[in-house]
């Protein structure tokens, strides 16, 4: 909420200034965003007096004058104003001064081949005002020279961000009561006229809807001459950000402003029969302030006459019975709204207004005669007119809240000691009743005290929160325990690991689009839809990582990016058998575009393969403690990856750790992504966990005493036998002395048969406490041949 220091002022007795204000709200818990003061941006803008205006020698429209400023010889300026004369004062704007409205710098320059040393502004170039039909006429007694800052008499803005527990701080009152309590001023009285009525109201005003709209207040002013607010009033709303627009609706945003209050004003003669709060029918239509129209239904308290809806109670009003420049005769409307009704009604249009925002928070029910005698003094001070009797439908929810308390709460719970006597002087400035028995009432503005904590907050906050003392929680002696659970610090190494290879995190939506989740299930029970979605693109929950990993491939590579390399770990979503939510802990990796950039060596970029993907997935397998020497390599990856070039990783046929591979063209195309693309989904919680306490505790590192040996074998195998399986029975051979095996050829040509294939093993073995002899290597390599004879392997001659 913003207000200017004038504003504030109108209603707290201060010799405070701006940052001193500042400061004070930050201390009684009103946030400070920020303190605008536009004396600054009028910088460089001075009152000039005009000597003489000539005709421009070449611009029919433009004028060349002689201004004094008061410093020196006067100045030439070239204006295009009509009204710009010998005689007059004005604004000139300096060389170098910035013109509010359009961020222009101005400089001395030739305007027609005549130099012009500055600019005289109108109100809207300084953002006073929208009159830009020619530049500012000040009066004969304006002092020549003198800053228009100064002269106008800015005032600096705040702008305090009001949580929404404080409904008695969405008026520029209430924020004065609580400064006045702080000791920052003295609250001013409000001088409220009582206007009687002179004649009967001629509209009858009654509620239906006792829920929606327990209380309706109304009169009818007439004779009144709806022209321009005062300048005062002007300014006021200019400071919160309001625009202007005519004297009746400036006066209702300046109540609603400045006392937190609402209120609406119809044109008569636009209204037909009684006016009524209702609950609508079921689609009824309002073409609304903000010139959209709206379909209302059952739920949705709505202010009508006999010709149909004019007001969504207590949101926005109708544009077909809005005041304007002909209006003559005004019912003013003030009303209590039921909170959470508006609310409701609010989030099912999607409209937001101010109205909303502080009816929806809970109005001061209390304020009702009050706020309309102020609107009609506004109104008869303003606007002229005669006013009617006060017609009043319903009753307003009244019932004053009453709180034991104890005062020497404040110490056990705010942890500062504060005298009885000045616990009572505090909560009496704020407007509570505190009896002698410590029985509080609760003023009416206050809806969200509730109990006595409530008030022991109040207290503190206004006593003063740096007077309290912090105070270190209390913390048993020796090491703390670790808190991290298993799955935790399984993520925590993945994640790492992860990184460490060059690959980049990415965080994505756990809500996804409904086609995108249904690409990555195969069933689409197990799909998880939400009931009422943040929005249509995040209505289901992902049972797979990669949709979220291509959406940011996607935008990455659409921005320029050659190569992406992304992971993830979270979540997957899916139904379980029970109906139940089924979370599982994923880790997805995403390899895209260039793998490797061209260069003079190479040619050609390189692009991602299957065995990048497979690269990625046994060693994060490994740095998560799967036991990557027994995995096997096996099909079905499922739908969304290419068949011939994807595979699973399992600890026997049914236990799968991982897939990998490349996603099938059709998962692309429904991505809109370019391929080929390589991905990667292992399944935490699918790996088995070790045994004992220390399941990630590093080994000490105690190296071997003597040299490993290596041997060389060459294998004749089928071509349909993976190398793994060879690799997997190699390594069983002799688990004793046997601690590596790895291919490192694959041969097919000369020499070997058809249909089969060489594959060259090489064998590490590692000695114990002596060096083999030729009989233990020679039993070493008996064994390994028989065990790749299992595979159906023959040793090359």
């Amino acid at each position: 909420m913003k207000f200017s220091l004038n504003w504030l002022k109108t209603y707290l007795d201060t010799d405070a200034s701006a940052e001193e204000i500042a400061a004070k709200l930050n201390a009684i818990g009103l946030e400070v965003e920020g303190v605008d003061d536009p004396a600054q941006t009028l910088d460089g803008f001075r009152i000039a007096h005009v000597l003489t205006a000539a005709k421009h020698p070449d611009a029919d429209k433009l004028q060349v004058l002689s201004v004094d400023t008061g410093e020196g010889e006067p100045l030439q300026v070239v204006c295009g104003a009509p009204n710009a004369r010998a005689g007059m004062k004005g604004v000139l704007g300096l060389p170098g001064a910035v013109v509010p409205a359009n961020g222009m710098k101005l400089r001395k320059s030739a305007i027609r081949g005549v130099e012009s040393n500055g600019m005289m502004c109108s109100v809207r170039e300084l953002e006073l005002g929208e009159d830009h039909d020619g530049i500012i006429e000040l009066p004969d007694d304006a002092p020549i020279g003198t800053s228009f800052a100064e002269y106008h008499g800015s005032s600096p803005i705040f702008d305090v961000a009001i949580t929404p527990n404080r409904p008695d701080c969405m008026g520029v009152y209430g924020v004065a009561r609580d400064l006045a309590a702080a000791g920052l001023g003295t609250l001013k009285p409000l001088d409220i006229a009582k206007t009687a009525g002179a004649y009967t109201c001629p509209v009858e005003i009654r509620t239906e809807d006792a829920e929606g709209c327990p209380a309706f207040h109304g009169r009818v002013i007439r004779g009144v001459r709806n022209g321009v607010s005062p300048d005062w009033m002007q300014d006021a709303l200019r400071s919160a950000g309001q625009r202007p627009i005519s004297a009746l609706v400036d006066i209702t945003n300046y109540l609603m402003l400045g006392f937190g209050r609402p209120a609406h004003a119809y044109d008569l003669a636009k209204l037909n029969g009684a006016v009524v709060a209702r609950r609508a029918r079921d689609g009824e239509t309002v073409l609304a302030l903000n010139e959209k129209t709206y379909t209302l239904d059952s739920s949705m308290t709505v202010i009508a006459d006999d010709s149909g809806v004019h007001d969504i109670a207590g949101i926005m009003g109708g544009e077909h019975s809005g005041v304007s420049d002909t209006t003559q005769d005004v019912l003013l409307e003030i009303a209590y709204f039921n909170p959470e009704a508006i609310g409701v009604t609010g989030r099912k249009l999607g409209l937001a207004s101010d109205a909303r925002t502080r009816f929806e928070r809970g109005v001061d029910p209390a304020f009702l005669d009050d706020g309309l005698d102020l609107l009609t003094q506004l109104v008869l001070d303003i606007c002229g007119g005669e006013a009617s009797e006060v017609v009043r439908a319903g009753e307003a929810p009244l019932d004053t809240k009453v709180v034991a308390f104890d005062p020497a709460l404040t110490s056990r719970l705010g942890g500062v000691d504060v005298a009885e006597a000045e616990q009572r002087a505090i909560l009496a400035k704020l407007g509570f009743a505190a009896g002698e028995d410590w029985r509080v009432g609760v003023p009416t503005w206050r809806p969200d005290v509730e109990g006595a904590p409530d008030l022991v907050e109040e207290i503190v906050r206004i006593y003063g929160l740096d007077k309290v003392e912090s105070t270190a929680l209390p913390r048993a002696e020796g090491v703390a325990k670790p808190t991290a659970t298993a799955q935790q610090k399984l993520e925590r190494r993945v994640r790492r690991a992860a990184a460490a290879r060059g690959l980049n995190e990415a965080i994505t939506w756990s809500f996804i689009p409904v086609a995108e989740a249904a690409h990555f299930v195969s069933d689409d029970q197990a799909l998880w839809q939400l009931d009422n979605p943040i929005s249509e693109d995040m209505k289901a929950m992902r049972p797979s990582l990669l949709p979220g990993l291509l959406s940011a491939a996607k935008r990455n590579m659409d921005r320029g990016a050659s190569g992406v390399r992304l992971f993830e770990i979270g979540r997957r979503y899916l139904r379980g058998a029970d109906g139940m939510s089924d979370e599982r802990p994923t880790l997805a990796v995403l390899l895209a575009g260039e793998k490797t950039p061209r260069g003079w060596a190479s040619g050609k970029a390189a692009a991602f393969d299957a065995y990048d993907a497979k690269a990625e997935a046994v060693a994060l397998l490994a740095e998560a403690g799967a036991p990557v020497d027994k995995l096997q390599v096996m099909g079905e990856a499922g739908e969304q990856f290419h068949p011939g070039q994807s595979a699973t990783l399992r600890l026997g046929p049914k236990n799968v750790l991982a897939r990998f591979g490349t996603l099938h063209p059709k998962t692309l195309e429904a991505f809109d992504v370019e391929g080929p693309v390589m991905a990667v989904e292992i399944f935490l919680d699918a790996i088995p966990g070790k045994k004992g306490a220390q399941e990630f505790a590093r080994v000490a590192y105690a190296p071997p005493a003597l040299q490993s040996v290596m041997r060389d074998f060459a294998f004749l195998v089928d071509v349909d036998v993976p190398a793994g399986d060879l690799l997997r029975s190699v390594k069983s051979a002799d688990k004793v002395n046997i601690v590596d095996a790895r291919i490192f050829d694959d041969f097919r040509g000369q020499g070997v048969p058809e249909g089969k294939k060489s594959l060259a093993v090489e064998v590490t073995l590692q000695p114990g406490e002596k060096s083999y002899t030729e009989e233990d290597l020679k039993g070493i390599s008996d064994k390994v041949v028989k065990s790749a004879a299992k595979q159906g392997a023959e040793l090359r001659g």
